[in-house]
């Protein structure tokens, strides 16, 4: 399904539109003579406020206006901001949500992952990458810390970290923030923020979202799929009594009830389609879906009722030494809810397998952190330190039913037919089939410390080391599977696997080392190495253990596999060039990476099973480039490039398939050229906006098959107006201007043999937003 030669044209004409107006920057820096500069980025990426230029680390940082202007309002458009990620998700936010960086990550569907990519917001670790994808309420900023952060964000960041803080409450001033929104496919999102002073120590901070939007995925019977009505609140409080301590309390709870995610396209029709279209739909008198890809047309068995509800407490406080250095602690308790009921599990519009589930974490985290600044020590110019433990409790439970539809036996009459089973043999009786609990816990315990150590004033060394100890267990519970001898997974051999009941663990060292040289006053080099560490555990499903032939229950004498995964480490290494040139108006960051991994975890769905599996060797290595141009005092260029040269798991024999394949979600190219405007139209009105233009190349889908999404690209544009002394502003924007429609992720359709539907790229997305504040 790739289309090379539309790939190298697509990236050559989007290189030399960048190329092209990078040659004309000095020309025009000379032209306009100076005085505008490029701000300041300051980012945490070392648990200290820092230049961006400064931190031998390859990180991107967006503030609130610029996750506005590119019209960023969860993890779902990351993209934007950076070439070098990816997000996806599928049918659950619990089991599919995956974040990779640099082409790595935990890609496929599992309850049991955490993610490669470490997600914190306000300071505390959300263990599923799901817990991101709500619409952000009152965030600040956004950092992406590209490469393993084996030292200070710990397991589970062994692709990078994204890192999202709230906006404080401010003690000296009553402010009155809005949004509201309207766009296509009836969205309509409404957000607030009141700040208020209690008292000379004490100031609070209110924020509220309401939103509703329609699925983008048309039943030509009428109705959508994928709509979304997220809710949000965040309640938080300052207290300050005393230069030398605070408070910062954070209560946030959001909320969706929605029908979704089980909307996707039929993308290739296996041997069981003509049956399905043309019999079992019209016989529940239903029209069946569109078969040109572009409709976006499906229809399903019936509507899912999808519920996320996440809700938590961050304390974070402050404590300044006498001593000179600072105590700080966070404590962080989050519970994290998921449910999806009626699902279709057949993703057709005939009624045959149905899907029940729930998933919910309750999570209790708490931080220690001593930090300070040790001046010259021994040969060190300056010193500077972070030091802290780390203890962390999950509780998992799952719960899962299947049933079969009131077509299922039509169904697999004609199905298992093909096998040789005679029409009848096979039973799919209504109703549920089997029901099982899967309960888990994990326990985490860590320390470390991470050290700047300036040589000279030119040149100086980091170094880092964390120790970490994960527990884990999981079990599965079957409450109930038909006693029927002619089951139909019975006759496939699939189910009931056997239950179990499992424990891992594991402890590992992980750190960071990297040099530093500051080549001018504008321009450093690094080059660092850093080990990343993500813990295995024990996968939930049920056929972790195994199928029916693995279930003593079942066959005498059957011996259950093991259901636990190893753990998984990378090791990284960077060379990295940041500069700022131009007298400021320019700034390019430059970083080549090169990572092996071992035992990296692969998630699969193989049909009727989900398994997990660790690839003995893996690697991935290529380049990125950041830039920013001040063009004029109107207008500001950034380009940013990123090349995978190799993103390929080794050539194991147990890996099959996948042996010397290339990683999912890894393009060799991934680029964004983005033009920003701000500009005077009269005395007291401003115009601004933002043109931006996102790419990559051909890429796999999925770890289990070999499908590939062509080379793509999405436009993006915001267009609006602002008094010049701010107060509102209103604007025009679009999303996907184009209407680019393509394959985001393929699956293997259940039960339907060599059958693949597709998850789609949201469609072109427009609309109308007013910001103000009081």
């Amino acid at each position: 399904m790739a289309m090379n030669n539309q790939s190298g044209g697509t990236l050559f004409r989007f290189s030399a539109i960048a190329t092209a107006v990078a040659a004309t920057l000095p020309a025009m820096a000379q032209q306009d003579g100076g005085g505008r500069q490029l701000e300041e980025v300051v980012v945490t990426a070392q648990r200290r406020a820092e230049s961006m230029q400064e931190v031998p680390v390859a990180v991107t940082a967006a503030t609130a206006e610029d996750l506005q202007m590119a019209q960023v309002d969860s993890i779902a458009g990351i993209e934007q901001i950076s070439s070098s990620i990816k997000f996806d998700v599928t049918n659950s936010a619990a089991n599919s949500a995956n974040i990779m960086i640099r082409g790595i990550g935990t890609v496929g569907n599992s309850r049991a992952f955490e993610g490669a990519v470490g997600v914190f917001i306000d300071g505390v670790y959300r263990t599923r990458a799901g817990q991101a994808m709500q619409n952000w309420l009152d965030i600040g900023g956004l950092e992406i810390l590209r490469g393993p952060q084996g030292t200070l964000f710990g397991k589970n960041t062994s692709a990078g970290a994204l890192i999202l803080n709230s906006v404080a409450p401010d003690p000296d001033a009553v402010a009155l923030d809005y949004e509201v929104g309207f766009g296509s496919y009836g969205k309509q999102m409404v957000r607030g923020a009141a700040n208020l002073p209690v008292s000379d120590n004490l100031a609070v901070r209110i924020a509220g979202l309401w939103g509703e939007q329609d699925g983008y995925i048309e039943d030509p019977n009428g109705g959508d799929y994928n709509e979304r009505k997220p809710r949000a609140l965040k309640a938080q409080f300052l207290y300050q009594p005393s230069d030398t301590f605070s408070a910062h309390l954070i209560a946030d709870w959001s909320d969706e009830e929605n029908n979704c995610c089980y909307g996707q396209v039929d993308v290739i029709d296996g041997p069981m389609q003509p049956f399905i279209d043309t019999v079992l739909i019209p016989a529940r008198g239903l029209e069946a879906p569109s078969a040109d890809f572009d409709d976006y047309e499906q229809v399903l068995s019936g509507a899912t009722d999808q519920g996320i509800e996440d809700g938590g407490v961050v304390l974070r406080m402050r404590w300044d030494l006498a001593s000179g250095n600072t105590l700080k602690s966070v404590t962080g308790y989050r519970d994290w809810r998921i449910s999806q009921w009626n699902m279709d599990g057949d993703f057709t519009g005939a009624n045959i397998l149905i899907i029940n589930e729930s998933l919910s974490t309750e999570m209790l985290s708490q931080e220690f952190t001593l930090e300070g600044d040790l001046g010259s020590v021994g040969p060190f110019a300056g010193a500077d330190y972070v030091a802290g433990v780390y203890m962390a409790k999950e509780d998992i439970e799952a719960h899962h039913e299947l049933g079969w539809g009131d077509q299922a036996q039509a169904y697999f009459d004609v199905y298992l037919g093909a096998a040789g089973i005679p029409a009848g043999v096979a039973d799919a009786s209504p109703g549920i089939w089997s029901d099982i609990d899967m309960p888990a816990e994990s326990t985490s315990y860590a320390a470390f410390t991470h050290w700047n150590l300036d040589v000279t004033d030119d040149f100086g060394l980091t170094l880092g080391v964390r120790y970490s100890e994960d527990d884990k267990s999981g079990v599965m519970v079957r409450n109930y599977f038909t006693e029927s001898p002619t089951a139909v997974f019975r006759l496939l051999r699939v189910q009931p696997g056997p239950v179990y009941s499992d424990d891992f663990g594991d402890s590992a060292i992980s750190g960071t080392l990297a040099a530093r040289y500051h080549l001018s006053a504008d321009a450093m080099a690094y080059a660092s190495y850093s080990r990343g560490y993500k813990a295995g555990g024990v996968n939930i499903d049920n056929t972790a253990a195994g199928t029916l032939d693995n279930n003593p229950g079942e066959v005498p004498g059957a011996v259950p596999q093991d259901p636990t995964y190893k753990s998984e480490f990378v090791d990284g290494y960077e060379l990295g060039l940041k500069s700022e040139y131009l007298g400021g108006r320019a700034r390019s960051n430059l970083a080549l990476f090169y990572n092996e991994m071992t035992d990296l975890q692969i998630a699969q769905f193989i049909g009727t099973a989900f398994t997990i599996d660790n690839a003995p060797e893996a690697t991935a290595y290529g380049v990125e480039l950041e830039n920013e141009f001040l063009l004029s005092d109107a207008f500001t260029l950034s380009f940013d490039l990123t090349h995978i040269a190799e993103a390929k798991f080794g050539d194991a024999p147990l890996l099959g398939a996948l042996a010397d394949r290339d990683f999912a979600h890894a393009p060799e190219w991934a680029g964004n050229l983005a033009l920003s405007l701000d500009q005077p139209l009269t005395d007291s009105l401003d115009l601004f906006g933002r043109l931006g233009l996102n790419y990559s190349t051909e890429l796999y889908t999925n770890t289990s098959n070999d499908y590939m999404r062509d080379a793509e690209s999405q436009l993006a544009a915001t267009l609006g107006v602002r008094p010049a002394g701010g107060g509102w502003s209103l604007a025009a924007w679009c999303q996907n201007c184009s209407d680019a429609r393509y394959v985001t992720q393929h699956f293997n359709s259940p039960l339907q043999g060599p059958d693949s539907n597709g998850y789609v790229s949201v469609p072109r997305t427009y609309g109308l937003t007013l910001r103000g504040a009081f």
